[in-house]
């Protein structure tokens, strides 16, 4: 059995020792047969208490409680049920694919952990339950296109990885579990000190890892005193998959100069130089060696990587009568939206017993018989749906002889960097070149790689900067996107020096003006703008251009496609 193996088993056994108190354990893996054997080993250290799995999608009713619909039509009065968290009182939520969590779901879940709690007000009915509960987080993401909710992480006092531990790593006699001895009884305050000092040069800002980190070690202590090594190894199991940095000593490995536990600077503030005391010394050299090697290049690389593209969450959200993705539902009339047959008879079960009139059952009905359920038009519930509308980004390209052109290479590359994230976007791409003396829409809103390609091979670039003229085509374009629901941005890739006017007619001065009551044409239709100013020196005519049309200004004068496109995305 390998030490990462046996490490997953104590924080399954510390897991299932106080499912509540410990908060449960954020799990990293992919479905396979090593998450499941840790799954089974934790079900069976909790033995009969409850251990649940947290549907996907799960509705508020089914979660919290609510109304039990077929109770109530039989007895004609609200009857309630519990929700999931309340019969999981006591054990184990297990939650797949944790890094999708819905924000109102992990709020709930949040909730429930900070009260211990689960408080349903709905259908017309108040209840409390008892939900003290752990969570398993199944974080099965991969890479940092998504994440665990932090409200959630935060309350966890494990974080578990188990994509590097190979099946055959699970074999072997699980190691002794008895208590060690050593060291001798630490205070309660002590302790908890020695563990803040700590957490704050591991880089852990939250207060709730060394109040969890104490916890464990209560539970490691197993109703005895709290020894130094309960203290060091709730260290190792909370503190360090916690880390962000390493300790300043081990950063910058210097003689630091001896300090007494209770010095302090003149002015009576901490002084974060100077050195640990004995016991948090030696938490930090102890949770040293249980930070994982590759955990801080995982976070300096999640920190400072673009946000990967994610499937229709770039468009703004609008309201569909019938088509997208449920949100809830509300009263209405059945010629606006689809009927939601449950809710609507969830709404119209607390009154059967008024609206049953006597003529309704025969005379020789048994008395056990149903009488017939009356829904009135007050009753119906229809369904929301909430979709995303796709993004066209309309990229105004400055094809004139005083751009640069490599710069209309660069567009050129950016366009099809981004139109390739159009087919997991469904997102759109239309390019506007203005040179000469007008301006022209060279490809119209599309996907289709191929011919995006064939228009971008064909852009020429030379003559004059009809910058006007580019502006009022792109903010054309990009009306005609809105009217058919569509998002549009707008991305204006210039130099500023406008030199030709609307009428076609050279002209320094008539150019910028045209081009600034373009700018504010654009700025009045409230469309998202980006100006990116190419200039191989930037000057205070493009940020001009970009303040009258409230664009984002990206001053970008060595830049290639690869980092034009990634500034876009970040804007965007």
């Amino acid at each position: 059995m390998s030490p990462a193996w046996a490490n997953a088993l104590r924080v399954a056994r510390l897991a299932a020792l106080d499912p509540h108190g410990c908060g449960g354990v954020l799990v990293r893996a992919g479905a396979g047969p090593v998450r499941d054997l840790w799954l089974d080993h934790l079900a069976s250290d909790l033995g009969s208490r409850p251990m649940r799995r947290l549907p996907v999608g799960i509705a508020d009713d089914r979660l919290l409680g609510g109304l039990d619909l077929a109770a109530t039509l039989a007895a004609g009065r609200p009857i309630a049920q519990s929700g999931l968290l309340a019969e999981a009182d006591g054990g184990i939520v297990v939650v797949p694919m944790a890094e999708r969590l819905s924000s109102g779901t992990a709020a709930r879940l949040a909730a429930t952990l900070d009260a211990g709690a689960v408080r349903a007000e709905r259908d017309g009915m108040a209840a409390r339950a008892p939900a003290r509960i752990g969570l398993i987080l199944l974080d099965e993401g991969e890479g940092d296109d998504a994440r665990v909710p932090e409200t959630l992480a935060d309350r966890l006092a494990f974080r578990l990885d188990l994509t590097g531990i190979a099946w055959g790593d699970t074999s072997g006699a699980a190691p002794d579990e008895a208590r060690p001895h050593l060291g001798d009884p630490d205070g309660v305050d002590t302790a908890i000190t020695d563990l803040c000092r700590a957490a704050a040069h591991l880089g852990i800002a939250s207060l709730r890892a060394p109040l969890m980190a104490m916890r464990v070690a209560r539970l490691l202590a197993g109703g005895a005193d709290v020894t130094n090594a309960d203290v060091r190894a709730a260290a190792c199991l909370v503190l360090a998959p916690r880390a962000t940095r390493l300790p300043p000593d081990a950063e910058e490995p210097q003689a630091a100069p001896a300090v007494r536990p209770d010095a302090s600077p003149p002015d009576g503030s901490p002084d974060p130089d100077a050195t640990l005391e004995a016991g948090a010394d030696s938490l930090v050299e102890a949770t040293r060696a249980a930070i994982p090697p590759d955990l801080l290049a995982r976070l300096t690389q999640a920190a400072h990587a673009p946000p990967a593209p994610k499937a229709g969450r770039v468009g703004a959200a609008m309201q569909a009568p019938r088509t997208g993705r449920p949100a809830g539902t509300r009263p209405g009339s059945l010629r606006v939206g689809r009927l939601a047959l449950l809710p609507t008879l969830r709404a119209a079960a607390p009154w059967q017993r008024l609206r049953a009139a006597p003529k309704a059952v025969p005379s020789n009905a048994p008395s056990d018989a149903l009488l017939p359920i009356q829904v009135r038009s007050a009753d119906f519930r229809i369904i929301r749906f909430r979709q995303r509308s796709e993004t066209t980004t309309i990229f105004a390209v400055d094809a004139s002889g005083s751009s640069a052109l490599e710069r209309l290479a660069e567009a050129k590359g950016a366009v099809e960097l981004l139109l390739a994230e159009a087919y997991v976007r469904r997102d759109k791409v239309a390019l506007v070149a203005f040179r000469g003396t007008g301006a022209e829409v060279v490809l119209a809103p599309t996907r289709a790689l191929a011919r995006a390609r064939r228009g971008l091979g064909a852009l020429p670039g030379g003559g004059g900067t009809p910058l006007a003229a580019g502006i009022d085509a792109a903010t054309e374009l990009a009306r005609s996107v809105r009217r058919s629901g569509g998002t549009p941005v707008v991305v204006v890739l210039t130099d500023g020096r406008a030199n030709v006017a609307r009428s076609g007619v050279p002209g320094r001065a008539a150019a910028n003006a045209d081009a600034l009551n373009a700018a504010a044409l654009l700025r009045a239709a409230d469309i998202r703008t980006i100006l990116i100013d190419t200039a191989a020196r930037p000057q205070d005519t493009a940020r001009h251009l970009a303040d009258a049309m409230g664009a984002r200004y990206l001053p970008l004068p060595y830049a290639d496609a690869t980092a034009m496109s990634h500034a876009i995305r970040s804007a965007r």
